[in-house]
């Protein structure tokens, strides 16, 4: 299975897989000896570490299920293969269960309990994969778990490769259709849209949110393959490309497969899944925990800023995210309400050179708004943005429109993460005039990220807002 999707649904089943196994053992614990006084004081004339005991036993199981290759893809699997094989796995549990009462010589533990036990998780377990699967195919009918590919090529390999992805739905993965290459390459009756020719590739990588290309064309096109791919990588997408057995073998990037098909998977920026999982995680918890912690001084904030000037306190303008996807980006308003409508006359005196915006002394900013741009306080309804998974606590700055629109092509590759509250730029290079280098900085946070280089980076964002050397 693709490594970026398979992470995800593998971290999935093992914790679903943890839970429910403590449960079916604390269930079957209370149904075995009713509501006393705990699953652990039951078990403890029987066993001299509960706690252990009960921890090791979940543990074995979840090592069994991944020897039987339940924690992969069911690319391989039918429904009724899948069942068949959790039982097998449920046989081999019972079998080193038992083994190990005998080897310690813990004959009191109550036959009875394992009789619910044993079933219990194997039922568990088949449940759990069927709904983890519909969990995952429901979030990505609503827009969730979504992640938008282009196919290259218009052939029979490029619809079979486009039907293949969408099958397996848990990806997550949507074809927005297919760019030709050239005349000799059709043939197929194509189910999605055919977006226009290979030329047109930069043009549709600017205009459509495409988070993944395919590249299903015949190596006999390798140069074509290969301007393809360099442009791709300099737009920090994930190139993809389906093999047939006997075509050539590629020494870059990593093979992957899915339903037996081989694919050459070139990433360009991170691509650990897992760790994305987590900072997701953190993202959602963090925001969550600062939302309420800092609500009275988010209300008093807002006040002031009512207060001072009129207008609204929420400031909403449409920015650019993961891939090119648009968002509205909520600060405090720290400008008067018709602060857009005096922009055109106040370009000339931009202090940065390149595709941003930036003044020394804004006549825009009002009395609070110079407060909270100092402080960086503007920024804290950003909170909201990162619970909703359009941000993250850490990232590069997300753009206007505007600016994207007169990107050069290397500097849209600062696109392929998701954008961040503060970042690499904020704490190294804030008062830096030249856009270039901070784009040089927001790809070398992108290169080099880690969890570690986000915790340092907030480590360092602190004493710079305590500072109050903001904008």
């Amino acid at each position: 299975m693709i490594r970026r999707y398979a992470a995800v649904f593998r971290l999935t089943l093992v914790a679903a897989d943890m839970i429910l196994a403590l449960l079916v053992v604390i269930g079957a614990a209370n149904l075995r000896f009713g509501q006393g006084s705990g699953w652990a004081a039951d078990f403890g004339y029987a066993l001299p570490d509960p706690n252990l005991t009960v921890a090791v036993f979940i543990c074995t199981w979840i090592v069994v299920l991944w020897m039987h290759g339940l924690y992969r893809s069911r690319a391989r699997l039918t429904n009724r293969g899948e069942i068949m094989v959790v039982l097998r796995a449920t046989l081999v549990q019972i079998a080193i269960t038992l083994s190990m009462l005998y080897v310690f010589k813990l004959p009191d533990v109550s036959r009875l309990l394992l009789i619910f036990v044993f079933p219990a998780l194997a039922v568990a377990a088949i449940g759990i994969r069927i709904a983890v699967r519909e969990i995952l195919v429901l979030a990505r009918d609503h827009g969730r778990n979504v992640r938008y590919m282009l196919i290259l090529g218009a052939n029979a390999r490029a619809k079979a490769f486009a039907d293949l992805v969408e099958s397996h739905a848990e990806l997550g993965l949507v074809v927005i259709g297919h760019l030709k290459a050239d005349a000799t390459d059709g043939g197929a009756v194509l189910e999605r849209p055919l977006l226009g020719m290979i030329d047109d590739l930069e043009q549709v990588l600017h205009s459509q949110i495409v988070d993944e290309v395919a590249i299903c064309l015949p190596f006999a096109m390798q140069e074509l393959i290969e301007q393809a791919a360099y442009l791709c990588e300099q737009e920090g997408k994930v190139v993809r490309m389906p093999i047939a057995p006997l075509e050539r073998v590629l020494t870059a990037g990593r093979l992957e497969s899915v339903d037996g098909m081989g694919i050459y998977t070139l990433a360009n920026g991170p691509d650990r899944a897992a760790s994305f999982l987590l900072k997701r995680v953190l993202d959602i918890a963090g925001s969550a925990l600062l939302l309420v912690v800092l609500s009275p001084v988010l209300a008093l904030l807002a006040a002031l800023v009512k207060l001072d000037s009129p207008g609204p306190a929420l400031f909403r303008q449409g920015r650019v995210g993961l891939h090119g996807r648009t968002f509205q980006v909520l600060k405090f308003r720290s400008m008067c309400s018709n602060a857009e409508d005096q922009l055109g006359e106040l370009t000339r005196h931009n202090r940065i050179k390149g595709h941003a915006f930036k003044l020394d002394r804004d006549p825009r900013i009002t009395r609070v708004g110079r407060f909270l741009r100092r402080s960086s306080l503007d920024e804290l309804p950003q909170l909201w943005n990162v619970l909703r998974g359009e941000m993250s606590m850490v990232g590069p700055r997300p753009p206007l429109p505007s600016e994207v629109a007169n990107y050069d092509v290397w500097h849209r590759r600062r696109l392929s993460m998701k954008p961040g509250m503060t970042g690499l730029w904020q704490v190294d290079r804030r008062n830096d005039q030249e856009f270039d280098r901070w784009v040089e900085t927001d790809l070398e946070y992108i290169d080099s990220w880690s969890l570690w280089l986000d915790f340092k980076i907030i480590a360092r964002t602190v004493p710079a807002v305590l500072a109050g050397t903001g904008r």
